[in-house]
């Protein structure tokens, strides 16, 4: 019944690996994109220093701190 001779597996690990690859492509393309935000947020960062005072005066007075990275600081 095998003419092929492949059993009857073969088409599962065939999209096994194509999805596996397809994955692998995503998870590429998605660290490329959050390197590419957090360069732009480190440039922003530098081009604004007025802001971060501002976020900085805030946090003093007793305002609500919505940061996630207080202690980096």
């Amino acid at each position: 019944m095998v003419t092929s001779g492949k059993t009857g597996k073969g088409g599962k690990v065939d999209a096994q690996a194509a999805r596996k690859a397809r994955l692998a492509a995503a998870l590429r393309e998605n660290l490329k994109r959050r390197k590419r935000q957090a360069r732009q947020r480190a440039v922003a960062d530098t081009n604004a220093p007025a802001e971060s005072s501002s976020q900085n005066a805030e946090s003093a007075t007793g305002g609500p701190e919505f940061r996630r990275n207080r202690g980096e600081e």
